[in-house]
């Protein structure tokens, strides 16, 4: 038995939801749920809370507000299955990153704004969209649901999902599914949807640098002895060959997906200043998802205007690496501390402290599940099948859910597109394709149903 509703009822249930849909989404973007420490976290509650509202509202019956010691709320929701039909996990975050420098935002970040068929503020992409596009399949169903439904909707994912795997652990028989829906990705462009397939994982670390005991006067000592500023800065060149590449020995590098990304597309994108150029080898889909990067985030050292003249005895820097799929986080860990120690110049002594990491991912998207998911979103795009991109991003926590659930098929989704700009000023929602993305959600449960 499927759903009594029709592709076309689906189709105008979901025009019918939208317009509420997207009032309940700007009201959630006026929360500022930021999870990093020294944030107003009564912010966080409150967005649970809403959330919480929001299952409820969309008629799921078993709704929960969870912890894990001192993490994040979290919302866990429960709609059991019709007899013999399967049930499916689906994920988002309500949490959302500061919003950085004001100063860059053309308009407030937690007041959603409307321009040019985008909505702007925080977390309109990133990803409270996620949220509200499984409370529109939910409510274009009704009582109709034609599977299962558990919604994990996570509070602290931008702060690292410090308490995600105890949660699960506590959970899990409650969050035990046949699919998996992470709506916490995006699509390939505008118009073109996309299944995330590959993920690349993260280690950071701190690399701290000392050559004396105390500081010393430049001219006094200065030609004779290493101050601890140039000896990092000469250290962190070692990570990069002249061509941009990683220069550490022992890292993974695969193969990427045969998509073209044209490197007008992606400088512009980027926001690329006209005259720089690329950095790395191969196809630009290789350097920005299947090979390892490093950036340099940071350096403690001391401010230009009020840099006393005395060489500097220690110095500090915090370095991420993004390691590809096939790689694991231990090892590259290991293999970035030995480069670091190795090439440590004229002797200074190098200590490198990983401040965090997480595992990358590679998802073989067969099977009647994902065969479903394309037919799903061929159907919400008028035709346009969705291509399997990977992310040079990291989302930890799917190597997570993948482990711990290893008979279900992981469906990687989102809302974002390549001008959504997640983290950064002026984050946007594409409200057209917001819609498709919807109208896609419905359709896959409808599909996987039909597919048990």
């Amino acid at each position: 038995m499927t759903s009594s509703l029709s592709e076309a009822d689906i189709r105008a249930a979901i025009a019918r939801e939208l317009p509420r849909v997207r009032a309940d989404l700007e009201d959630l973007v006026r929360i500022p749920s930021i999870a990093f420490d020294g944030f107003d976290h009564s912010h966080v509650e409150r967005s649970a809370e809403a959330v919480a509202a929001l299952l409820r509202d969309a008629g799921v019956p078993d709704v929960r507000i969870v912890r894990q010691g001192s993490g994040q709320p979290a919302v866990i929701g429960r709609r059991p299955a019709p007899p013999g039909k399967p049930t499916v996990l689906l994920y988002a975050h309500h949490d959302v990153q500061p919003p950085g420098d004001l100063t860059q935002w053309k308009s407030e970040p937690f007041e959603p704004v409307e321009r040019d068929g985008r909505l702007y503020g925080r977390g309109t992409a990133d990803d409270k969209a996620g949220v509200l596009a499984h409370i529109a399949a939910l409510r274009a169903y009704g009582d109709a649901l034609p599977v299962g439904v558990t919604l994990f909707i996570e509070g602290e994912e931008e702060f690292g999902s410090g308490s995600l795997e105890e949660l699960i652990n506590e959970y899990k028989a409650e969050l035990t599914a046949d699919v998996i829906v992470i709506a916490d990705s995006g699509n390939w462009d505008i118009g073109q949807p996309a299944l995330t397939t590959g993920l690349r994982g993260l280690v950071s670390v701190y690399v701290d640098v000392q050559t004396l005991d105390h500081a010393v006067h430049s001219g006094m000592f200065g030609g004779a002895v290493p101050d601890a500023l140039t000896a990092l800065v000469r250290l962190l060149a070692t990570l990069h060959d002249d061509a941009g590449d990683v220069a550490v020995d022992g890292l993974v590098r695969t193969n990427a997906a045969p998509l073209d990304y044209p490197e007008d597309r992606f400088r512009k994108e980027a926001g690329l200043l006209d005259g720089v150029e690329l950095i790395g080898s191969g196809r630009i889909v290789e350097r920005v998802w299947t090979k390892p990067s490093i950036t340099v985030l940071g350096i403690d050292a001391p401010k230009t205007s009020e840099a006393p003249n005395a060489l500097v005895p220690t110095a500090r820097a915090k370095v991420s690496m993004r390691i590809a799929p096939g790689d694991t986080a231990a090892s590259a860990h290991e293999a970035l501390r030995v480069h670091l120690e190795k090439n440590a110049p004229w002797g200074a002594k190098v200590t490198v402290t990983l401040e965090g990491d997480g595992e990358p991912t590679s998802i073989d998207a067969t099977g009647p599940m994902y065969d479903a998911a394309r037919a799903a979103f061929a159907a919400a795009w008028d035709g346009t099948a969705p291509v399997e991109m990977g992310v040079g991003g990291s989302i930890p926590f799917i190597a997570t859910f993948r482990d711990m659930f290893p008979n279900a098929a992981i469906l990687v989704t989102g809302v974002e597109d390549p001008d959504a700009r997640a983290h950064g000023p002026n984050e946007s929602l594409h409200l057209g394709e917001f819609a498709k993305v919807c109208l896609a959600e419905a359709l896959l449960l409808k599909k996987v149903a039909e597919a048990q």
